[in-house]
C-alpha cells in the first residue's frame, strides 16, 4: 500500500476551488483553515510541543495565504500542500526539536516533549525510546517518517509536500525504519513504540 484511501467525492475538489475563488474574495480562504488547521497544528504539536505548534500554525497559513496565487490546482487537495510549508518551519527548529527528544529519551520528562502525550505513564514508557530512536534520524529521514506516521500522508503526498521524487520517499522511510526498529529492538516496548509510527491508513 502506498497511501491512504481517495479523498470522499468533492473533499478533494473543494480545497482546489477554495484557494482560486478566494483570489478574488479572501475571506473564503478562512474556510480552508477551518478544514486543514486542526491537523496542521496537532501535527506541529507532536513535533515540537503545544507551544510551538500555536506559532507553526499561523505561520503556516498566512505563508499559504500570501502564495496561494502559486498554487497548482491540479492538486485539489492542499493537504501535501500546507504541511510541506509546516514541515519547512518545523526545520528552523531542528535543533529544539532534537533537544527536546533526547531531553524525553533521557529522563522520561521534558517541558515541551511532555505536550505530546496524554501525560499517561504508559503512554510516555512508550514515547521515551521512541523518542531516542527519532533524535538519531537525519531530518529529511524524520521528515519523511513523521510525515508518513503522524500526518497519515500517502508516499505521493510526502513526496509532493516535500518536493523531492517519490523513490527519495521511499528509501529515506525504508532507511528510517529500519533505524527506529535497530535502535527500539531491545526496549520491552518495542511492541508499542512501533505503533506510534504505524499511519492509520494500514490498520
Amino acid at each position: 500500500m502506498t497511501g491512504p484511501p481517495p479523498a470522499r467525492p468533492g473533499t478533494e475538489r473543494d480545497d482546489a476551488v477554495v484557494i482560486t475563488q478566494s483570489l478574488d474574495e479572501p475571506e473564503l480562504f478562512a474556510g480552508l483553515y477551518d478544514r486543514h488547521a486542526p491537523d496542521i497544528h496537532r501535527y506541529a504539536a507532536r513535533r515540537l510541543g503545544e507551544g510551538a505548534a500555536d506559532d507553526i500554525t499561523a505561520e503556516t497559513f498566512l505563508i499559504a495565504f500570501r502564495t496561494r496565487d502559486r498554487y497548482d490546482t491540479s492538486h485539489r487537495l492542499a493537504r501535501p500542500w500546507l504541511y510541506g510549508i509546516a514541515a519547512n518551519l518545523i526545520g528552523k527548529h531542528r535543533r529544539s526539536e532534537v533537544r527536546a527528544l533526547k531531553a524525553l529519551a533521557r529522563t522520561g520528562h521534558d517541558p515541551v516533549a511532555a505536550s505530546w502525550s496524554d501525560r499517561s505513564d504508559d503512554r510516555i514508557a512508550v514515547q521515551a525510546p521512541l523518542a531516542g530512536a527519532l533524535a538519531t534520524l537525519s531530518p529529511g529521514d524524520r521528515h519523511v517518517l513523521l510525515l508518513v506516521a503522524w500526518a497519515d500522508l500517502g508516499y505521493q503526498e510526502v513526496a509532493d509536500a516535500l518536493r523531492i521524487p517519490l523513490g527519495t520517499v521511499r528509501s529515506r522511510l525504508n532507511r528510517a525504519r529500519r533505524k527506529v526498529r535497530e535502535a527500539l529492538s531491545t526496549d520491552p516496548t518495542f511492541v508499542s513504540a512501533e505503533q506510534e509510527l504505524t499511519p492509520s491508513w494500514t490498520k
